[in-house]
């Protein structure tokens, strides 16, 4: 039984998330669908990051045991046909050993929070950006955020139902740069907690509006306290670029 590797582009907005749910529609039950399709059994997808309802993916990856062996691009392309009309695409498919794990696997997850900053209503980019109307900072985000950057407790940034045993993580990157009206935000670690990469650039915001200072942020990181974290930033800015194996 082949073990395959898919790396997959999706648009979050129709999806409840990635993880299976009864009563909604979610990326992992779309996959899964596309491949019974296919094998004509039940067949489960494990994905390397269960991403929120909203949360989009340029790559995405996850892997998945088929009793019928298919040549890879015959899988990729079968998948891509049954996955119509869903905004989802495996972009590519591979036959990996018996021991890999999409999620566990995993030596790196990168992250890229899309910020438009403008007083004018979205276009183009409806649901792919959170608009901010008034000018941030992008220079002090940036000196801010590297306080957060390294091992430390992120309890603070972390969802209230977070399930994860250890509110400790290394952060190895958290950048924040200007393009024109765009703000970009880039992280990448290990792994995340529920909702921190979300959470992290809430709280920036408010350090590139003037509300807070770099000190203010690091004061809420060691407050080791959800109540001390700024907004949430919405799911819709938030993509989930690359997995590195």
């Amino acid at each position: 039984m082949p073990r395959y590797k898919l790396t997959i582009e999706y648009d979050g907005a129709p999806f409840c998330g990635w993880q299976l749910q009864d009563n909604a529609l979610s990326v992992q039950g779309a996959l899964e669908a596309a491949v019974a399709a296919m094998c004509g059994e039940p067949v489960r997808v494990h994905g390397a990051g269960r991403t929120d309802a909203g949360v989009h993916a340029f790559g995405q990856v996850a892997h998945c045991d088929v009793a019928k062996p298919f040549a890879p691009d015959r899988l990729r392309d079968g998948l891509n046909a049954h996955l119509r009309p869903h905004p989802i695409a495996v972009l590519a498919a591979e036959i990996v050993p018996d021991t890999f794990e999409a999620r566990f696997s995993a030596r790196k997850r990168h992250y890229l929070y899309r910020i438009k900053n403008t007083r004018a209503n979205l276009a183009l980019d409806i649901g792919r950006v959170w608009r901010v109307p008034r000018r941030l900072d992008a220079g002090a985000m940036h000196e801010a955020a590297q306080r957060l950057v390294g091992k430390h407790d992120f309890t603070t940034f972390r969802d209230t139902e977070c399930q994860a045993k250890s509110p400790e993580k290394t952060l190895d990157q958290l950048d924040v740069t200007r393009d024109g009206d765009e703000i970009r935000i880039v992280t990448s670690a290990r792994s995340f907690l529920h909702s921190q990469v979300r959470s992290m650039v809430g709280s920036l915001v408010w350090v590139g509006e003037g509300r807070w200072s770099a000190d203010d942020l690091a004061a809420a990181l060691a407050a080791k306290n959800r109540a001390a974290c700024g907004p949430v930033a919405p799911p819709e800015g938030l993509y989930l670029v690359r997995v590195e194996y």
